[in-house]
């Protein structure tokens, strides 16, 4: 899907998903050629599930 799409899908901007893109966060995407992006849905659910947490203390699975 489009960033537009899967910014829709994440409740975000697509200029948010461009800035982590840049510097290396945010979900997983594809790139294809020199300007065009796309997202797998599969890709925003696991990024939508690594980023639960328990409490606002909870640094995540990355931390360890």
């Amino acid at each position: 899907m489009t960033p537009e799409q899967a910014a829709k899908i994440l409740r975000v901007k697509p200029r948010t998903l461009q800035a982590w893109r840049y510097r290396g966060g945010g979900p997983r995407f594809i790139k294809l050629g020199r300007r065009s992006v796309r997202y797998r849905r599969s890709d925003l659910k696991q990024y939508i599930l690594d980023s639960l947490r328990r409490s606002t203390s909870d640094p995540g699975p990355d931390a360890a």
